[in-house]
């Protein structure tokens, strides 16, 4: 049986506008430096021991026609002035051979703060339910040393958002944001 667990992954965002819905998502890819892989979006899950690169090594790691996993949230609009934003956040479990959660988001309206916190809130939120633990985000976060407290388990969390508004003479503008995995 053939089993793919990717050991490292770097986090990318990207925004692109045009006159064509279809070429303003591929600006949004080449912004985020993954257009020219053959992109596959696959469910949320971090793999366990799972490093994070800084996107610029996690790109340079990429050939040219690779078919490439992703976890990936896209946002579009065609309205003049629309704040949009695409997110993905991450939830890590403190112990490295469990699995963690990445989660995204798309929305309209919402800032880079805002739509970035929800998106980790959904990650926490389903990798302490896998964990069998009672979430809430009001009370499970620590403000002062911005980690989540879940039972036992202290867990860190990211994510990446890219925002933008839409163009003033009615192009399309794309966000998207993605956790690329690479090795």
């Amino acid at each position: 049986m053939f089993g793919l667990v990717p050991r490292e992954l770097f986090f990318t965002k990207g925004v692109g506008t045009h006159r064509e819905k279809l070429t303003s998502f591929e600006l949004a890819l080449r912004s985020a430096g993954i257009a020219a892989c053959n992109v596959v979006r696959v469910s949320s899950i971090f793999p366990p021991g799972c490093r994070i690169l800084p996107r610029e090594e996690g790109v340079q790691r990429l050939q040219p026609g690779q078919v490439t996993f992703v976890v990936m949230s896209e946002a579009a609009t065609k309205e003049p002035q629309r704040l949009i934003a695409a997110t993905v956040g991450v939830a890590i479990p403190r112990d490295p051979s469990l699995y963690g959660y990445l989660s995204e988001h798309h929305s309209f309206g919402e800032d880079e703060e805002t739509a970035g916190d929800y998106a980790e809130d959904l990650a926490a939120e389903m990798l302490a339910t896998t964990l069998g633990l009672k979430f809430d985000p009001e009370k499970s976060w620590d403000e002062n040393k911005e980690v989540w407290r879940l039972s036992n388990q202290i867990v860190r969390t990211q994510h990446v958002t890219q925002t933008a508004i839409g163009e003033r003479n009615g192009l399309w503008t794309t966000v998207i944001a993605a956790a690329v995995m690479v090795g």
